[in-house]
């Protein structure tokens, strides 16, 4: 027989395995009586974790959800697993990170030492990649809300500090919308709701939300376009109708090897061709755009397609050309 430290464990995590377990069947899965079993909850009562008992013919148990935390149990991995994730709490813009370095060592400090070995030789920094717009933080009790709206299903209403909106000249009514997913994006948090007032989608951004209890009505969840809230929130971000695509994409060939060109696109196809020669499929908000980022390249360019890409070459092509006459006038 195991001894009783060993087997409160197992009945432990057995417990949180399943919703309900007979007793009958714990017992069997533990190799002791039923009797053994009702002294083994009882001790796990004992130290917090709100153990039912559950009626019915065979009569079981259920670990329930309580008012505290009780000691908490996590296998070898799980445990690595939570260390890395709080390690990388600093960079999710939730203004999270000193808590989650708390968090941290406390759990460590409970750890068995090859556990505490393990995340020790884990150690990350979390580098937040190079961006040219500021990432503001949210505030942690402002994400609780509008997680706890979302799983709610309840109407939620806001303030929210667009610049759109601001200097308008007078007060903006708030915000109605029904939430569906709180989602995290470049490293900012966004709302996905439903807008009541305009009949729509819209992405929210949760640093300029405040929102304003209580809470409305309850709602039936409604389909978000492209099937999941993925490719919903792709298909905003890159400026089209929620297919997940750019609403503007073309193909040229470049005289550069495809390896000198890869480096340097994010989310585009780079298929090689040859030593100097490469095939470049890339996306932007505009055909304008697009042929300005293939410029970038400074190397030959041949126009695969489509049509609106070679006449927005053509467009810049009289309009450098006209500021590189002024600058000539200029130097004389």
């Amino acid at each position: 027989m195991q001894k009783t430290s060993a087997r409160l464990l197992a009945l432990l995590s057995l417990l949180q395995a399943r919703r309900d377990w007979p007793g009958a069947l714990l017992a069997e899965r533990l190799r002791v009586s039923p009797r053994t079993v009702r002294r083994d909850v009882d001790r796990l009562r004992e130290l917090g974790y709100p153990v039912l008992a559950v009626k019915g013919p065979d009569g079981g148990y259920r670990l329930d959800a309580g008012s505290e935390l009780p000691p908490l149990l996590f296998d070898d991995d799980q445990a690595v697993a939570l260390a890395v994730a709080l390690q990388m709490a600093a960079t999710a813009g939730a203004g999270l990170g000193e808590a989650a370095a708390r968090a941290l060592t406390t759990v460590r400090q409970v750890m068995p030492s090859r556990l505490r070995h393990r995340i020790d030789g884990l150690r990350l920094t979390a580098v937040e990649p190079p961006s040219a717009r500021p990432r503001p933080q949210v505030d942690s009790a402002v994400l609780t809300a509008l997680g706890a709206a979302v799983h709610a299903r309840e109407v939620l209403r806001f303030d929210y500090a667009s610049p759109a909106e601001a200097g308008g000249g007078g007060p903006v009514p708030p915000r109605r919308a029904e939430p569906h997913h709180l989602v995290a994006w470049g490293g900012r948090w966004y709302l996905v709701a439903w807008d009541l007032d305009r009949a729509d989608w819209r992405t929210f951004r949760a640093d300029r939300i405040t929102p304003r209890p209580p809470a409305g009505p309850r709602f039936t969840p409604r389909d978000l376009p492209g099937g999941s809230v993925a490719a919903f929130v792709t298909g905003r971000f890159l400026g089209s109708d929620g297919s997940g695509d750019w609403p503007c994409r073309g193909e040229v060939i470049l005289g550069l090897p495809a390896a000198a060109v890869s480096r340097h696109v994010r989310d585009g196809v780079v298929e090689e061709l040859g030593p100097d020669r490469c095939r470049l499929v890339l996306g932007s908000w505009s055909w304008i755009g697009l042929a300005a980022a293939v410029g970038r390249f400074d190397a030959a360019v041949e126009v695969v397609g489509p049509a609106e890409l070679k006449d927005a070459f053509a467009r810049l092509a009289r309009r450098y050309a006209d500021a590189a006459g002024q600058a000539a006038i200029t130097d004389k």
